[in-house]
């Protein structure tokens, strides 16, 4: 139901988004959903398409088994509606008059060629706030160029920076160019919110998933426009800061850490303090003991330097578990950190501290799923993981029949007829 919580108001509840968004959409009705506001996903009576992309709750292919669904849905209520029918444009014409927010993703011009472009949507509700995500934005040479997550990466920069300097670029393994657009278009859209307090109108947003990559970037494009420097992908060094590459990832018994060399400052410390570490295990060179870090400049040192400092430091890391690195780091002062993959994430004691997971009910697999819970925490109000994504067509009679007054004959033949 709308509203609910178990611990409190919550923050956004007020508000009704209506999302008719596919992949490259969802993490932004995820976020409003998230923050209590009453997100409708709208699908096509056969389910939306996105149902079938893996993986599978135990491998079982199926339009209610998707855990990339479940995932990126989670909170939203469901229904129902072919909006390309005549009956299903005015049906949705009527649920924009009890929005606030309209999400969507469809190619440029599709809406408008249904005659539900913002231009028609704002007489109907000039308060409504209308968000479009597309690869490229509304305008252009490229807006009606299809994309994918390869292609969000490529042009806009960032898969360059990102991989080994003598290997070609790589991408990350899960769909991050579509969440970050979702995070600025929500972002944008509780701005444009704001804005209408003021003034009283709705507004357009205009999204290009491209466009949210390059803001990531900014930096790299400032090393160019002062310095005419190109920033080139480092893999498991960092460039910049020293001669040549300067190791930050290292591998240690069972995976990988993060520790940077530096001088100067607090570094002075961390650096005696490792040194210390090496020399009661009895992992430290001569020169390593005797090396002179208040004076250790790394702007003025040398390539062998780096290496031998590196050399110690690489032997003694392999001995070590990365919670080990991590606990005993803690205790001396020493700034090593564990890369974790999800089974390490999953059993942190941090975030089980702080309540981070959430255990959601499944009823219709018999089961409860663990979920990420709130990305904040509020003082007085309730955000975060209430509800598991919704089943095809879930709410169309709480929807419909209960808060648009349609019967449950009316519902039949909308049904019988492809509209819902």
């Amino acid at each position: 139901m709308k509203g609910e919580s178990e611990n409190g108001n919550l923050m956004l509840e007020s508000f009704r988004a209506l999302d008719l968004t596919n992949e490259q959409g969802f993490f932004c009705g995820k976020v409003l959903a998230d923050l209590g506001v009453d997100v409708i996903k709208l699908e096509k009576p056969s389910g939306d398409p996105a149902r079938n992309i893996g993986p599978f709750y135990q491998d079982k292919p199926t339009m209610e088994t998707s855990l990339f669904w479940f995932g990126y849905n989670a909170n939203k209520r469901g229904v129902t509606l072919n909006i390309e029918s005549c009956d299903g444009r005015e049906i949705f014409e009527r649920l924009v008059k009890t929005a606030d927010f309209i999400i969507e993703s469809f190619p440029c011009g599709y809406l408008d060629g249904l005659g539900l472009g913002y231009q028609r949507l704002s007489e109907i509700n000039p308060r409504i706030i209308m968000a479009s995500i597309t690869p490229f934005g509304s305008t252009g040479p490229y807006k009606d160029y299809k994309s994918c997550e390869i292609v969000n990466m490529a042009l806009s920069g960032l898969m360059n920076l990102s991989g080994d300097p003598d290997r070609p670029p790589v991408i990350i393994s899960f769909p991050h160019a579509c969440m970050q657009a979702g995070s600025q278009a929500a972002v944008a859209m509780l701005a444009a919110c704001y804005w209408r307090n003021e003034s009283g109108k709705g507004q357009h947003i205009d999204i290009a998933i491209r466009e949210s990559l390059i803001q990531m970037i900014a930096q790299t494009l400032a090393h160019w426009e002062i310095n005419r420097v190109q920033v080139k992908r480092a893999g498991q060094y960092r460039i910049g800061w020293g001669p040549g590459l300067v190791r930050q990832i290292w591998p240690c018994k069972d995976g990988f850490v993060i520790f940077l060399l530096g001088g100067g400052g607090v570094r002075v410390r961390t650096n005696k303090a490792l040194t210390d570490w090496l020399d009661n295990e009895g992992k430290a060179s001569n020169f390593i003991k005797e090396f002179d870090w208040e004076n250790f400049d790394m702007a003025a040192t040398t390539a062998e330097v780096i290496e031998k400092l590196e050399e110690d430091i690489g032997k003694f890391l392999l001995y070590h578990t990365k919670a080990e690195l991590f606990e005993e780091g803690a205790k001396r002062r020493v700034d090593i950190y564990p890369i974790n993959d999800c089974q390490d994430i999953a059993q942190e004691i941090q975030l089980k501290e702080r309540s981070f997971w959430r255990e959601i009910e499944h009823p219709e697999l018999g089961i409860n799923l663990t979920y990420p819970d709130a990305f904040i925490k509020c003082s007085e109000t309730n955000v975060g993981m209430r509800n598991r994504a919704p089943l095809i067509g879930e709410h169309n009679e709480d929807i419909y029949i209960t808060e648009m007054g349609f019967s449950h004959t009316e519902l039949s033949n909308l049904k019988q007829n492809n509209i819902i």
